[in-house]
């Protein structure tokens, strides 16, 4: 976090920073403060647009088309760090050769982004020292996003922006331990520590642990409710998720959700999710447990109780050790700390992070050993893999685009007073006060040409369903967009 501070130039893309990361965005105006440039990708003018040296308003899913043609600026105009290319990285030709025809006149075509726009990106980026990418979900979850992400890798290598401070791309967290949750495995193609499953080292490592251990590669959250579906998947176990509401097709998922034989939620509250469980868990808060949340920045913090649970709700992992007790499992750990160590053993990036080293402040993985003081920046002279693979990242429109019949793209946005999908801050009356309903955003040419007027109730509907909102009529989105509140809709 501290390097954002220091920056010299931020490029934010698909991050509505100022409404869901304070924290992160009181250190880009820091930065600002000090001379910093800002550069924004965004569909929507947000925030950070009324103070940035350029803004691009981008069309919804087309983030790739203009990463892509940035690179193809960078490399025509012998912008690249040659000697981080030829020292650090391989595959650049085939890179190269494919971004050839990527031109920011063709990005334009496709993402409506103005071609000198994309140039002014492309320079900037590539000449100054202290150059670093921040993003979120608003390039994560799209049909194009691991491409998407791989394409910041490239632009980050060509440029030499990695391994040096202020520099890198950096995701934002959307909630305060996805980090951690990743990094214990909570990933259908990974086991604690980011170790496949399929590694042979990996099952060696894991049964000295565990026993007599092997595991193949999950499913995704997609592939899952499909299952649900198709009657292959029997049972579901959700954990501090709101499908009914996150998920992007809602009659699709309450539909699996009716039809899978066994379902669990658990959940500090009863969400929207819990109405169709046939069991439900009830969990404590943060308020109410000892543990630990690593952060965006990979920083292993200790979090205290300050109350204990209310009712019957117990903390995370006193219900999953009581799961584990009656399918025969021995699963004695007394608490956290315990099951600390066992992460310790399992996961070499936390080997040396211990309840004790972390009291007063966290430290940032990877930390093999006790005596080691945390990674601030990774990549430092050398890759994980040793050198940084460059990714050929070609672009092809992927799932809905817009018709005769629906004309608008409809994305979600965030909001200060919301937090992701409510189930936390909906029942808290002085944020209610605040922004008590969801409005659909829509641009004031759009709402002239349809009669509508500002507040007026409004019915979207797309192939998969149907709601109905307050409009909010504004010129901060682009033409044929509309924005509906992630917390309501």
């Amino acid at each position: 976090m501290n390097d954002i501070s220091n920056a010299e130039l931020i490029m934010v893309i698909g991050s509505n920073t100022t409404e869901q990361h304070p924290l992160a965005s009181t250190r880009i105006f820091e930065a600002l403060d000090k001379g910093a440039e800002l550069y924004v990708v965004d569909p929507r003018k947000i925030r950070l647009t009324d103070f940035a040296h350029g803004y691009a308003p981008i069309e919804p899913g087309t983030n790739l088309p203009m990463i892509n043609a940035m690179i193809h600026v960078i490399i025509n105009e012998n912008l690249i760090d040659s000697n981080f290319i030829k020292t650090r990285t391989e595959n650049y030709e085939e890179m190269k050769e494919s971004v050839k025809d990527c031109t920011p006149e063709w990005a334009e075509s496709i993402s409506k982004v103005p071609a000198d726009t994309i140039r002014k990106f492309a320079r900037r980026y590539a000449t100054t020292d202290k150059a670093m990418i921040i993003f979120t979900m608003g390039v994560t979850q799209q049909t194009t996003a691991v491409k998407s992400i791989r394409a910041l890798a490239n632009l980050a290598m060509i440029t030499g922006h990695v391994g040096r401070p202020s520099t890198g791309i950096n995701p934002l967290r959307g909630q305060n331990n996805v980090q951690g949750a990743g990094d214990m495995g909570a990933l259908p193609d990974f086991l604690p520590g980011y170790q496949r499953p399929e590694w042979p080292k990996t099952k060696e490592h894991f049964t000295k642990i565990w026993g007599d251990f092997s595991c193949l590669r999950g499913r995704n959250i997609i592939q899952m409710f499909n299952l649900m579906e198709k009657g292959i998947m029997k049972a579901a176990y959700i954990v501090g998720e709101n499908p009914v509401l996150s998920d992007p097709d809602q009659k699709h998922t309450i539909h699996c959700l009716k039809k899978v034989p066994f379902l669990v939620v658990q959940d500090i509250f009863f969400t929207e999710t819990a109405e169709f469980a046939d069991v439900v868990l009830p969990a404590a808060s943060f308020l109410e447990r000892e543990g630990t949340y690593t952060n965006t920045d990979r920083r292993v913090q200790m979090i205290h109780k300050v109350i204990e649970p209310i009712g019957n709700s117990k903390p995370d992992w006193q219900i999953m050790i009581e799961i584990m007790k009656r399918l025969g499992m021995d699963a004695n750990y007394k608490n956290p700390s315990e099951i600390m160590d066992e992460i310790n053993e399992a996961a070499e990036i936390y080997g040396g992070i211990t309840h004790n080293r972390i009291k007063e402040v966290g430290i940032q993985w990877p930390c093999p050993d006790k005596n080691h003081p945390g990674t601030p920046i990774l990549h430092v002279g050398e890759f994980k893999r040793g050198k940084g693979l460059f990714t050929v990242n070609d672009f092809e429109f992927i799932g809905d685009q817009r018709s005769e019949e629906y004309p608008f793209i409809l994305t979600t946005g965030r909001v200060t007073h919301q937090y992701h999908t409510g189930t936390m801050t909906r029942k808290v009356w002085t944020l209610a006060l605040e922004y008590p309903e969801g409005f659909v955003e829509i641009h004031t040419k759009d709402a002239e040409e349809l009669g509508i007027k500002d507040h007026q109730p409004i019915r979207i509907t797309s192939a998969r369903g149907s709601i109905v909102a307050p409009a909010m009529i504004t010129n901060r989105i682009n033409e044929k967009n509309i924005i509906c509140s992630l917390s309501f809709c």
